[in-house]
């Protein structure tokens, strides 16, 4: 439950630092609904979930920003941060998401989910690839959320058999987000030449990361070469998400990685998605990056 409100309000942090993470809060109880918000007719605010907390979060970050560059007199400077910037920030933003914002993103996330909804019958594999590729894209983005939300929530409301198509989702989901860190982390050991000294020490860290189901541990690498970087990971990651699929993999965690190993049915599809999607990556960024070497790192 809390996880939204946090996300919206770290976002809102980056953005305006400490004077924005109140109002990021705020937003992402919003985009939750957590306050029980109900409109003239006692309908509840629509949930606009992790695209919620995300616009939310932005929104409540500009704000902020904005009205703490406003010339005021001395003695409020002090009020500033701690009393105005929060609270007419909170105000001015959540009046945004209720009155302007909310029923669009509710939309857009209702269609987002049925459509995923829509290719978990007869379609599963072409669902793990799709998944494998929202997963893969932003690495911890906007697709990211929605893929992994929409695994997550089926995980909380799946039946005890091991094949419920909601468990088999949940481990496309999971597999597919930690092949980038670890296809980034093979690629740096086979062809180390290609890639900065500071890529490589990222690369070192890379495996526990995509062990351990955190996909944002391949953003430095695509920070700095996403031409290159992204649709490589991509491309594992969805050859990942398909196999995971065919293989009738499942899983009832919804976060951990190889440390829930004790919650998957069937090990071996598990191991043999991952490490096939591994290699592709790894192989794919290694020649999308010989197609354009850059003469400096071969020395170095």
């Amino acid at each position: 439950m809390f996880f939204i409100p946090a996300l919206a309000g770290f976002i809102a942090f980056a953005i305006a630092d400490r004077p924005g993470i109140a109002p990021g809060f705020v937003l992402g109880g919003l985009a939750a609904n957590i306050f029980g918000v109900v409109d003239a007719g006692g309908v509840a605010l629509p949930a606009t979930g992790f695209l919620g907390a995300i616009i939310g979060g932005v929104i409540a970050g500009l704000v902020a920003h904005w009205i703490g560059s406003w010339k005021v007199p001395t003695w409020a400077r002090g009020l500033m941060p701690v009393l105005v910037i929060p609270l007419l920030t909170s105000i001015v933003a959540g009046l945004l998401m209720i009155v302007v914002l909310g029923k669009p993103i509710n939309w857009l996330m209702t269609q987002l989910t049925d459509g995923l909804n829509d290719l978990s019958g007869g379609s599963a594999v072409l669902l793990g690839v799709i998944l494998g590729l929202m997963m893969a894209f932003d690495m911890g983005g906007p697709l990211n959320k929605v893929a992994y939300s929409f695994a997550a929530v089926g995980v909380g409301g799946a039946s005890l058999a091991s094949d419920a198509p909601e468990l088999k989702i949940m481990a496309a989901v999971m597999l597919a987000g930690m092949v980038p860190p670890i296809a980034l982390a093979l690629a740096t050991v086979a062809r180390p030449s290609l890639f900065t000294p500071a890529e490589r020490e990222n690369g070192k860290a890379g495996w526990l990361l995509g062990a351990s189901f955190i996909t944002e541990g391949a953003i430095p690498f695509a920070a700095a070469d996403p031409l290159r970087v992204i649709p490589a990971i991509m491309l594992g990651s969805a050859v990942t998400g398909g196999l995971s699929e065919a293989l009738g993999v499942s899983v009832r965690a919804p976060h951990g990685g190889i440390f829930v190993l004790f919650a998957v049915d069937g090990v071996l599809g598990f191991v043999i998605s991952l490490a096939a999607g591994v290699l592709v990556g790894a192989v794919a960024v290694i020649g999308l990056k010989s197609l354009a070497r850059r003469p400096e790192l071969a020395s170095v």
